[in-house]
């Protein structure tokens, strides 16, 4: 079982890209289970023909007592989708909610009964503090991705979650595989983002350029592949998700 968990500022496209990349593991033949960490619980829209699913803090609120078939629903491609959720607005702390669900998802056994191939944890990334940062030091993946973009407080954010990530690594935590570059078509774009993955001493493992049918496929409520899987952009998807596979990555 490969566990992943991705971060990145919010805003920076990372929801997108992890459901499209959960969509194109599927698509190989793999059992993939996406978990939303970000209290907006939109990490799995696109994989749900952009409906949201019950999240687990809600579930909890209003049951108490709860099945992990109720946790788990599957979408688009049979990929398995939960959302953590979070508090009621104004009350309570989201990284504690993060924690309560992977909690209860553990005490389901939820790894033991669908015997996932990969684990995709869709991390909200501008703090890596309490609950955001459990699916690193929590034993949960093994590596982290950082989705960024040449924008300014996307790598500062970036470099804020490497650093995070590294200071665990050395317990045994989950390490940093390296960044991915969610273009933005700013000026000097990939010279701004290579300068800064050499100040974290981290590979830039692909870059996925900007494409309007990524938010065509959005505004359907599907992933590039379901919507447009002739597309460029599903062919980089599924060429990002082989990469992930392996031990490495390679810079496109």
């Amino acid at each position: 079982m490969k566990k992943i968990a991705f971060y990145g500022k919010g805003g920076i496209g990372k929801s997108t890209t992890v459901s499209n990349l959960s969509a194109a593991l599927a698509a190989m033949g793999l059992t993939v289970l996406q978990i939303g960490c970000d209290p907006k619980a939109d990490s799995t829209r696109n994989l749900t023909g952009g409906a949201n699913i019950p999240t687990v803090l809600d579930l909890l609120r209003k049951r108490g007592d709860v099945a992990l078939d109720d946790l788990v629903t599957a979408g688009s491609g049979g990929v398995l989708c939960v959302e953590s959720g979070g508090p009621v607005p104004g009350v309570g702390c989201a990284g504690r909610g993060i924690i309560t669900a992977f909690e209860k998802l553990e005490e389901l056994h939820v790894f033991d009964v669908y015997r996932p191939d990969v684990v995709m944890y869709d991390v909200l990334g501008d703090v890596v503090c309490g609950g955001f940062a459990m699916p690193i030091r929590g034993g949960y993946a093994d590596e982290v991705c950082i989705v960024t973009s040449g924008e300014m407080m996307s790598l500062y954010a970036a470099s804020n979650i490497a650093q995070a990530v590294k200071s665990f690594g050395v317990r045994g935590y989950a390490t940093l595989k390296g960044l991915i570059l969610n273009a933005k078509n700013i000026e000097n774009e990939d010279e701004l983002v290579q300068a800064a993955a050499d100040e974290m001493e981290a590979p830039i493992l692909y870059r996925l350029p900007r494409d309007s049918v990524v938010q065509q496929a959005e505004a359907l409520g599907k992933t590039v592949s379901e919507a447009f899987p002739e597309s460029v952009m599903a062919a980089k998807y599924r060429e990002l998700a082989g990469l992930l596979m392996e031990e490495g990555g390679t810079d496109d």
